[in-house]
């Protein structure tokens, strides 16, 4: 992305002095007597949505992650305080922080190590990265130059920073679904991404294609010169009013699932199962055509 349109920065939270006993370390009376350990933990991730909506469901519960590097502390033991640190950033990671937590900072002092010499503390921190994850983007026009706007729209995700392109499906011309009579005709299509932002981020930086396209949000499901819907985060599922994943229409609509069948015929939409039973039942399938080729559509 470019310098003028920076990627949805990440924030960070800090959960500090979390305490509990352990019993890590390579001699016989570590394992058998335990000692405590001290915990912080530092959490990379993008509040902004969370903050402007007052909203729980939006970021991480430090809560949560407390109960949980508390958990891992007690679990066990291990040899070193290294496999201590390892297990905290992948559960948080990997389940209380996912998948909104992209990035973490775990310090484990281990106060009373017996290094054989009066010491004040001894402490291990690590950083470790979110895994990237797939995730499914569909795309519509049906007004102005459509092909320009989706040509365009393509460039701008694939320059998006944490936004890389796996696939992409064809284009289609589609009937208008929904919304005011006398419409013009949809391009559609839909692409698979790898991301190592969060769901919020990624729509982030799905609006700002359809505000370089000049996106005016009018009418509900009116024309528009650019449509970019998030209709799949991994695994993830969110009801959230701003975000509901998987998209809550997706299921139904043609002009989503063949262009995204065309590219991954063996996809699955979660919740729902394999495309192509779905696609069969789209009431909408009798309106698709063809579309025009576009540079970077149809490459699977």
């Amino acid at each position: 992305m470019s310098a003028a349109t920076p990627p949805p920065g990440t924030d960070l939270i800090e959960v500090t002095g979390i305490r509990a006993w352990g019993h890590h370390g390579v001699l016989p009376q570590e394992k058998d007597l335990g000692q405590q350990f001290v915990v912080d933990v530092a959490l990379h991730l993008w509040t902004a949505p969370a903050g402007r909506a007052d909203a729980l469901t939006r970021t991480v519960n430090y809560a949560e992650v407390a109960a949980a590097v508390h958990d891992e502390i007690e679990a066990g033991p291990h040899d070193l305080v290294e496999t201590l640190a390892e297990q905290i950033a992948r559960r948080i990671l990997e389940d209380t922080g996912h998948p909104l937590v992209r990035r973490i900072g775990v310090r484990v002092h281990k106060p009373a190590a017996p290094v054989g010499l009066p010491v004040g503390d001894v402490a291990i921190t690590i950083e470790r990265e979110a895994a990237p994850v797939p995730a499914v983007l569909a795309l519509g026009t049906n007004l102005g130059d459509r092909e320009a706007h989706l040509e365009r729209a393509l460039a701008h995700l694939a320059a998006a920073d944490g936004v890389a392109i796996d696939w992409t499906g064809p284009v289609l011309e589609t009937a208008p679904v929904g919304g005011p009579d006398g419409q013009g005709a949809f391009l559609n299509s839909a692409i698979g991404v790898s991301t190592t932002l969060g769901p919020f981020a990624l729509l982030e930086v799905a609006r700002r294609a359809e505000h370089d396209a000049r996106r005016e949000r009018r009418l509900r499901w009116g024309p528009r010169t650019l449509d970019v819907d998030v209709i799949t985060y991994g695994d993830w599922t969110s009801e959230d009013p701003e975000l509901t994943i998987p998209h809550p229409r997706a299921h139904e609509r043609a002009f989503v699932l063949a262009p995204w069948h065309a590219a991954r015929p063996g996809a699955e939409l979660p919740g729902h199962g394999p495309l192509a039973p779905l696609l069969a039942r789209a009431a909408d399938r009798a309106g698709l055509r063809p579309g025009p080729a576009i540079e970077g559509y149809g490459i699977s």
